[in-house]
């Protein structure tokens, strides 16, 4: 409770989830509960956009989970949509820096979830998002969502059948380009082979520590 209490705009929440938790990575997937998500200390992109969801709900503001849609050669993502003064944003859990937080600057859901198309990449390069969802308001859910310490894939199934809308149509979908060279190499690139994406965020203070002891 404490916790939600501090995270009361979108900003905080997008923080904590780039500082304050692992990456889950567990096999089979798991879909827990924002409280369970804290209680263990790590989320993927549905975890962590309910326990954004359930701050948003902590502080007013609508509880919002909206499905992104992959092809069959990469996965779905699930984002948390939020409004302030009529634009929406959006805060997001990922391995990949393109698909976490969107400043609330779009006209529509749709102009959001269409923001995430030239990020949404799989290792092949091919760019894989095919539809977006309509946003799903968590207040109509069971509240186990909330605090169940068992998985809630009620959840995802929700969203699975939530109506979705088309980004590209399929007569066009062999003439997309390939992801940027360059940014792909941007997400893949690390010390000791470990790809960028499965690194931890650093805060924009660590850095400037780190290249002033470089400049000495």
């Amino acid at each position: 409770m404490g916790l939600l209490c501090r995270l009361d705009t979108p900003r905080k929440v997008q923080d904590f989830l780039d500082y304050g938790l692992a990456y889950n990575d567990s096999k089979p997937n798991t879909c827990y509960s924002p409280l369970e998500t804290l209680r263990r200390g790590r989320a993927h992109c549905i975890e962590g956009a309910m326990l954004a969801a359930a701050a948003f709900l902590f502080h007013g503001r609508r509880p919002l989970l909206l499905d992104l849609r992959a092809n069959p050669r990469d996965d779905d993502h699930v984002i948390a949509p939020f409004t302030e003064r009529g634009r929406w944003g959006a805060v997001a859990m990922s391995h990949f820096c393109g698909l976490r937080y969107r400043e609330p600057v779009y006209a529509s859901y749709a102009e959001l979830a269409r923001s995430y198309f030239e990020f949404y990449y799989n290792s092949s390069g091919e760019k894989t998002l095919r539809e977006f969802s309509v946003p799903l308001d968590a207040r109509g859910l069971p509240e186990e969502w909330l605090y169940s310490g068992k998985n809630v894939f009620f959840v995802s199934r929700l969203l699975d059948a939530a109506r979705h809308f088309r980004i590209v149509p399929a007569r066009d979908e062999g003439s997309l380009r390939r992801a940027d060279s360059l940014l792909f190499e941007a997400e893949m690139m690390g010390g000791s082979r470990a790809p960028l994406t499965r690194r931890r965020p650093r805060r924009y203070a660590a850095l400037r520590d780190i290249e002033a002891s470089r400049k000495r």
